[in-house]
Parts: C-alpha cells; sequence; structure tokens
C-alpha cells in the first residue's frame, strides 16, 4: 500500500481529512476524492457512483431475498484492482455512515437504499421489505434487532463488505464499530463472536511499542478508547475503565481530581472544600499534526464558544442547547476561590476557574470514565459526585458537537435524582431529542469523535426521556413515547402503573392476531403486492409478553414462543425457567436456563438464577460455574460473590487429606478442603466490599474468616455487624462466642497461638501484637459504647490482664458482675438453677478480687469480696439456705474472714 493510501486510511479513521493528501493529479486521486467525500458526509455521491456500483453488483440469478445478505452480491467478479485499493472499505464507510446519520446524529439521510441496491425489477420490493429483511437478519444472540431503526439494510451492507475489504490496515477496527452499531441495535447485550475478538486482540499487539510514532498517536488512543466502549457496552465495566486509563496515558491526557476552597450555592458565606477535575492535553509542537494544530489553535482564540440557537451560529462551533439551572440557591457551575488547588498536584498550576480547552479526543477519554454511572443507579451518591467534575470539565469548554451532546445527557443522568436539579435534568433530555433533525453542524463534525463515545440512539434517547416521565410521574407522556417508538413492553407496563392491565393485553393480541400492526408492516402492506408479518424473533417476544401477563397461561404461552423462534429466542427460556424456578421446580429451571445462557451468556440474572436452581438441586459443580459467570460479568454483583462462597463450603473432595476440625460440608458429610475454604473467604472478601450493608453477608464473613484464620479481617467483619444492628438488636448483634475466641489468640504470645491447622498458620497474615490492637479497637471503639454484657465486659477485662492493668480489669470485672444472674436479680426473683449458676459467679468474682486485688497496692479487696458475699447471701437465704450448695457460701465466709 503506497504511502498516500496510509494516509487516506488514517483520514477514514480519525473522521477528519488531511489537507496534505492530493486529490488531483495522482494514482490514487480517484480513490483521494471519495474517501474525501465519505469524510465530507456526501454518502450519497460515493454510494450512487460508478466506483461503489462496481462492488454492490447484485447477481442476475438472485430471485428471491430468502438467503443471507452478503449471498445477494457477485463479490466473485470484483476486479483485482479494486480488492486491492481501498475502495471497499470507503464504500462499506459511506454505508455504514449512512446507517449512523439518520439513526444517532441527524440530519435526516439524503440517499435511499434502492438508489444503491439496484435490485432487479421482478423482485417486486419496496424499501420497507428490504428494510425488514434486514432487522431478522441483525438479530444476534437470540436477541431481536430493533424494528424502527432506519435504513438498517445499509448496516448490513456495510458488514458485508468488510469480508472484501481485505487490504485495508484498519478493517478489522471498522468490524469493531460495525459491532458496536449492532449491539445497540439488541434488546439485551450478547457476546461478540470470537473471531471479532481475535481480529481486534491481533491488531492491538501492534500497540505495544512504547515508542509509538507520534502521528499515530491519535490512532493509537482512539483504538483504545473505542474497546473501552465496547467493553462498557457489553458491561464490562472494569475492563472498560483499564482501556480509559490506557487511552489517557497514550493521548498524553493530564488529569486529576483533587479538591479546591469554593462556593456550590448562593447564600454560602464561607469556602467549602469542593471537588474539581484538573486536566490539560499534550500540547508540544512536535506532536501536533497540520489539522490538530489548526483546532487548538482556534480552541485558544476563542475559548468560551457561543450556542447555536434555531439552527443560527451565533459565533464558535455548533453545539447543542445548554439549558441553565435557573435555580434560587444552587449556583450555576462551583465558584472556586483559589487558583492553587492542592500543592501536591502534578498539574497545580491550573486555574480551576480558567482551565485550558482539551482536545476534543481527550474530552472523549473524560467521558469515558464516567461511563460506570448510570442513571438507574441513584444509590451511588458518592460515585456521581466523583464523576460530576468530569462531565463538567468538558461541559465548559464545547468544542464538538456530538462529544458535548453525550456531555450534557451525562450530567443530565447525574442530575435526575437530585431535586433541585431533576427539572433541567428532564428538559435537557428533551432538547437533546429535538435536536436530532437540526443542521446547525455539518455531517462531519457530527462523526468525527462519534466512535469513541457510547452516544445512544435516537429511540433510545427518547426511550430514556420517557423513562424520565415516569420516575417524575408523567404516565401518559412517558405511555404516548413509548407506542411511537412501538416498544410494546414499556407501554404494557405503562398500563399497569395506571391500573389498566387489561389494555396492555389487548394491545399484545391485538398484535399478534393482526388486528393492529406495527409500522414497518403497515408501510410493507401498503406499497406491495406481497404480505409482511413480524419475523420470528419479534413475534416470540410478543409471546412472551403475552405469557407475563397471563400468567395462568404462562407455559404455554413461553412454550409457543420457543417453538416459533425455532428454539433460537433466550427470552423465551429465560421467562420459562424464571416461571419454574418461582413455583420450586429446579430441575425444570436448570434445564431452561442452560438453554438460555447458551444462546445469551451475558446477562448475569440468567447465571445467577441458574445457580440458585443448581444450589436447590445440590449441583455444586454447575452452581460454582453459574456464580462465578455471574461476578465475571459484574464483578460487583455482591449476592452471586455470597453465594459463591456457599458453593465453595459444600464442595469437598474425598481423596484429599481433610484438616483436623474443619467444618463439615453437606456433600456426604465430608469435611471442606481448606483450599475450597480460602476461595469462600476470598469470594465473601469481594462480596462484603459490594454489599457493605449487608450484616448477613459480613456475618458469613466473620465465621469463614474464624475458620480460615484470618482474624483480623475476623474483628473487621464483627465491628461491622455490631455498627450495622446494635441500634434494633442490642446486645443480640454480638457474637460473644466469635469475641472471646478472638481475645483468646489476641492474648497469647506466638509460641501458645493457637490459630487451627498448620495450613491456617502458614497462610496468617497477621500479627499477634497487630490482632491484639485490632481486638482493642473493636472492644472499646465499638462494642462497648453500643454493648453492654456480662460476656463483653469480661473479654475487656482479659485485655486489661494481659497488660497488667489489673485496677481496670477488676472495675470490667464488677460491671460484668452486676449484670450477671448473681449481680442483677433481686430477692424472690431467682429460680434455683439460677440461682445455682449465682453462686459460682459469686466464687468467680471472688477469685478474681483474690488474685488482682493484691497486687494493687492499698486495694482493699477482702472488704470488697465480703460485701459481695454477704449481700448475695442476705437476698438468697430465705429462699435457698437449705441447699447443698449453700455450704459453699459460708465456707467461703470464713475463708474471706481470715
Amino acid at each position: 500500500m503506497t504511502s498516500s493510501s496510509e494516509a487516506i486510511e488514517r483520514a477514514l479513521f480519525v473522521g477528519r481529512w488531511d489537507a496534505g493528501i492530493p486529490t488531483e493529479g495522482s494514482a490514487d486521486s480517484t480513490i483521494a476524492k471519495l474517501a474525501k467525500d465519505v469524510i465530507d458526509g456526501s454518502f450519497r455521491s460515493v454510494l450512487t457512483s460508478n466506483h461503489a456500483q462496481r462492488l454492490l453488483r447484485i447477481k442476475t440469478t438472485l430471485e428471491n431475498l430468502d438467503g443471507p445478505i452478503p449471498s445477494w452480491f457477485d463479490f466473485d467478479s470484483i476486479s483485482e484492482e479494486d480488492r486491492n485499493s481501498l475502495l471497499p472499505l470507503i464504500v462499506g464507510i459511506a454505508c455504514l455512515h449512512s446507517y449512523i446519520q439518520p439513526n444517532y446524529t441527524g440530519p435526516d439521510l439524503d440517499v435511499k437504499p434502492l438508489e444503491v441496491l439496484k435490485l432487479s425489477p421482478n423482485l417486486d420490493l419496496t424499501e420497507e421489505l428490504l428494510h425488514q429483511r434486514a432487522t431478522a437478519e441483525l438479530a444476534y444472540g437470540g436477541e431481536p434487532a430493533y424494528h424502527l431503526a432506519q435504513v438498517s439494510i445499509f448496516l448490513a451492507v456495510a458488514e458485508a463488505l468488510w469480508s472484501v475489504a481485505k487490504s485495508a490496515k484498519t478493517v478489522a477496527w471498522w468490524r469493531l464499530r460495525t459491532w458496536l452499531l449492532r449491539e445497540q441495535l439488541l434488546d439485551e447485550p450478547v457476546g461478540l463472536p470470537q473471531a471479532i475478538w481475535d481480529m481486534i486482540v491481533a491488531d492491538a499487539d501492534a500497540l505495544k511499542d512504547p515508542e509509538f510514532p507520534p502521528d499515530l498517536r491519535e490512532i493509537q488512543g482512539r483504538i483504545l478508547l473505542e474497546q473501552g466502549v465496547l467493553h462498557h457496552t457489553i458491561h464490562n465495566d472494569k475492563q472498560a475503565a483499564e482501556y480509559f486509563v490506557r487511552a489517557a496515558k497514550s493521548s498524553g491526557l493530564q488529569y486529576e481530581l483533587t479538591g479546591a476552597p469554593g462556593k456550590r450555592t448562593k447564600f454560602q458565606q464561607f469556602d467549602v472544600t469542593q471537588l474539581v477535575l484538573l486536566a490539560q492535553s499534550r500540547k508540544t509542537p512536535e506532536e501536533k499534526n497540520q489539522i490538530g494544530e489548526k483546532v487548538i489553535e482556534s480552541h485558544e482564540t476563542n475559548p468560551t464558544p457561543e450556542v447555536v440557537r434555531d439552527g443560527a451560529p451565533t459565533g464558535g462551533p455548533a453545539i447543542p442547547e445548554t439549558l441553565p439551572l435557573n435555580d434560587d440557591t444552587l449556583l450555576e457551575k462551583t465558584e472556586f476561590t483559589s487558583s492553587t488547588p492542592s500543592p501536591s498536584s502534578t498539574i497545580s498550576h491550573l486555574d480551576p476557574n480558567s482551565q485550558p480547552p482539551l482536545d476534543p479526543l481527550d474530552q472523549c477519554i473524560l467521558l469515558g470514565l464516567c461511563l460506570n454511572v448510570k442513571n438507574t443507579s441513584p444509590s451511588h451518591g458518592l460515585t456521581a459526585e466523583q464523576m460530576s467534575p468530569y462531565v463538567a470539565r468538558v461541559i465548559s469548554h464545547p468544542l464538538n458537537w456530538s462529544v458535548h451532546t453525550m456531555a450534557l445527557l451525562l450530567r443530565s443522568r447525574l442530575e435526575s435524582n437530585r431535586t433541585r436539579t431533576v427539572e433541567r435534568s428532564t428538559l435537557q433530555l428533551q432538547a437533546l431529542v429535538d435536536q436530532m433533525p437540526t443542521t446547525d453542524s455539518t455531517v462531519q463534525e457530527r462523526l468525527e469523535y462519534l466512535h469513541g463515545i457510547p452516544l445512544p440512539s435516537k429511540w433510545e434517547m427518547q426511550k430514556e426521556l420517557a423513562t424520565r416521565f415516569l420516575s417524575i410521574g408523567v404516565v401518559k407522556s412517558a405511555l404516548e413515547v413509548f407506542e411511537k417508538l412501538e416498544m410494546w413492553e414499556h407501554v404494557v407496563q405503562c398500563w399497569k402503573s395506571m391500573e389498566r392491565p387489561d389494555k396492555g393485553i389487548a394491545i399484545v393480541k391485538d398484535l399478534l392476531e393482526g388486528r393492529k400492526a406495527e409500522a414497518d408492516i403497515v408501510l410493507s402492506r401498503g406499497r406491495t403486492r406481497g404480505t409482511a408479518k413480524l419475523d420470528n424473533i419479534r413475534e416470540a417476544k410478543l409471546w412472551c409478553l403475552l405469557g407475563d401477563m397471563e400468567p395462568a397461561n404462562a407455559v404455554r404461552h413461553y412454550t409457543h414462543a420457543w417453538e416459533i423462534s425455532n428454539h433460537t429466542s433466550a427470552r423465551a427460556v429465560r421467562s420459562l425457567g424464571g416461571y419454574h424456578f418461582a413455583r420450586g421446580e429446579y430441575v425444570e429451571t436448570k434445564d431452561c436456563l442452560k438453554k438460555a445462557v447458551g444462546i445469551n451468556p451475558l446477562l448475569s440474572r440468567s447465571w445467577f438464577v441458574l445457580g440458585c436452581a443448581c444450589l436447590k438441586t445440590e449441583d455444586w459443580e454447575e452452581a460454582r460455574q453459574a456464580f462465578f459467570r455471574c461476578v465475571a460479568i459484574d464483578d460487583e454483583d455482591a449476592e452471586s460473590w455470597n453465594n459463591l462462597a456457599s458453593v465453595y463450603l459444600r464442595m469437598a473432595e474425598a481423596d484429599q487429606e481433610q484438616p483436623e476440625g474443619g467444618p463439615q460440608s453437606d456433600h456426604g458429610g465430608q469435611a471442606v478442603p481448606f483450599t475450597h475454604r480460602m476461595l469462600a473467604w476470598r469470594a465473601l472478601k469481594q462480596g462484603v466490599k459490594h454489599g457493605y450493608d449487608n450484616w448477613r453477608m459480613w456475618m458469613n464473613y466473620m465465621i469463614v474468616s474464624m475458620d480460615v484464620g484470618e482474624l483480623t479481617e475476623a474483628c473487621r467483619a464483627l465491628a461491622r455487624i455490631v455498627e450495622s444492628r446494635a441500634d434494633k438488636d442490642g446486645s443480640s448483634s454480638v457474637d460473644e462466642d466469635v469475641l472471646d475466641k478472638l481475645v483468646d489468640a489476641a492474648t497469647r504470645s506466638v509460641s501458645q497461638a493457637e490459630t487451627g491447622s498448620p495450613d491456617v498458620q502458614q497462610q496468617r497474615s497477621w500479627t499477634p501484637k497487630e490482632l491484639l490492637k485490632r481486638v482493642t479497637e473493636l472492644l472499646d471503639n465499638t462494642i462497648l459504647p453500643k454493648v453492654a454484657t456480662t460476656r463483653v465486659f469480661r473479654a475487656r477485662a482479659r485485655l486489661y490482664t494481659f497488660h497488667a492493668d489489673y485496677e481496670s480489669a477488676i472495675r470490667l470485672y464488677m460491671d460484668a458482675y452486676r449484670l450477671s444472674v448473681a449481680g442483677s436479680t433481686e430477692r424472690g426473683e431467682m429460680e434455683v438453677d439460677n440461682w445455682r449458676v449465682a453462686v459460682t459467679e459469686v466464687e468467680e468474682i471472688v477469685d478474681v478480687l483474690r488474685n488482682f486485688g493484691s497486687k494493687i497496692e492499698g486495694y482493699k479487696w477482702g472488704l470488697q469480696a465480703r460485701s459481695i458475699v454477704r449481700s448475695f447471701m442476705g437476698k438468697t437465704k430465705e429462699d435457698f439456705g437449705d441447699e447443698p450448695e449453700w455450704q459453699r457460701l459460708v465456707d467461703l465466709t470464713e475463708e474471706l474472714k481470715l
């Protein structure tokens, strides 16, 4: 490939034309002109050109469209010259962006599929039927494709052309971009084909060189960023965050979340430390290409661009409308009163109130770091507060239409759960939906950074708006939007919320029986002599929806959905599995959900229910695999971590030597191997990290920590349990057996420590000194301020004894005695059995006074001991003076007289 071809391919990849590429007088001038038209958004001129028609020639023998879309084209007749050029890549990109323009960025597309695909007249097809065929083929993993997406045929054609564009170096990344868009067409995320992953990994190997050429650094940053977006799309948030950080490093973006004094409200009288994101792009001259330098210079000359209104630019780049907050208390943005937020910061020279503009690619990276904040997780308040500065940093310098749209959308999500900002959040989302048809910015600008941000499709944004309406109680407006989008599942939910479930049932039945038709079918029936009907996956989904609403006929409806989908509808077997699980039919649940996860393995809920069914049937290995897949998909799923630990504790290996004293499993009564107990402990450690408020999980973690010898972690767990339950449950919140064992271990010397088996001692991660400190803090800071029981006081007294603080030890033992049976029971209230226990308690406190009191100078322990015995004898002599144990009290009195 010539250097000119490489430059064209790079320009296509970054979506920005390089003025240094000749478009006339060279061998590649024709290709260059076509590539420039693609970048400029002139898709009609490219797709209707003779060059594109040579590639998209339909087979003359094609009599119907029943076969796969790639089989329609006569790719075998493409000349070797065209095959080895960039023409297939250029036409494929034109098709891909022709799909993106009407569905993601707007404005409306000026080319129609039948103007590009010269189908034989004898096929007698309309664009709507062509669209239906593409929609059915784009379904994947048992999930239907959204049927109202426009010109889906262009997405399918682009995917077919990548198999022809084998000479292009970036074709694997265009496949990645295509699959990202295809994922967003589906109801639920599905895994990528292994072949796509293999291509991505193979091309990523070229990025391992730390001395990546400066002119290609932007490509490297984009590739890492887009890989992160892909992982985010399929819910691999941990891997996504790693890629975003790598992308920032590659692009040279410096950023730091720190604090600076400032004001957030209009009436604030004093400064409070506020979160701020300091960030700056790499700006060294040798690392700017010609286009990048021009962009950055224009940003510097206009650091605060004005907003476009009604399609008329008022100065600066075209950007979406940014709605003001207009609140009587909150400021529009934080006002920082210090220009030096943190002396330790590597970029502390930046003024929080006046930071330089960021390169749009760096803005995309910052937005990528916000993607773990979802508008469906309002409980993550701290996370939202941490992410807001990232979004504010991007919004402060609007430089690109799509990037600014994404920033406003993220801000809208972050503000959707706060009373003072929910109104702007909803209105801003409405404004973003309304801006789609406008022509206030060029197609090139809207597409340039689109692949590096997860900008939702227009139907997903409208769906989010309708969901926002539901959250604020505007149900009818939400219903209107969902009906317009033909999202029947949400329509049914709206009717349920209005207490009219019968309306939802009627709609679904009308759709299934043909009395009501979706928009694409209505259009098709009106423009052709043939008939059009729902594809199998979409019809199966409607039967599943009817099964949800009619529990009495659920099994019949779900089974019918499974059959008509030709056993490809994951939704059908998921629903059937859930139905059986709710009725305790666990064997049937397993059969159904194994089929569901085999079709679409990316839904953690299916794996979770499958794991629970395996637990019920004591299929430990299957349960382990199921819960392991749950935490692999979502490592913040605390419940799955807890269940995974439970599985490990039930698994036993008969052929392995069992440690003495280990817990018994339910598997044949065999002891649980130490390795399994450690795996359970590690799983619970992850679980409590994400289920911090679940005291039952902390209880499990405490017990297993004691068992494997992680005593400092047991201390932490017991402290958390007491903090969670003490106010409600009082003394029962303390596991006194565990507390006593912790005190025992803490007060023994290293040579006397008994922490279990040799395996446990080898794995121990704490020292006796550290444990002693942790147990002391547990009692003094957590338990004693909230709980007062005899055993708790005695436990603390034993620690004082270990430190030879006998005076404090006696004080705690006396507190324990006052709460004991002997010290707290009044005359006439004691049963004989309790009295015998009380006699032992009296003897014990006398022994404590005798042993420790004699070591305290001037302490009259004998007087106090005699007083305790006489008082106890005085209030119990009448009832128990003739008991045999009474003589023990008499003898004790005589001893104290000596």
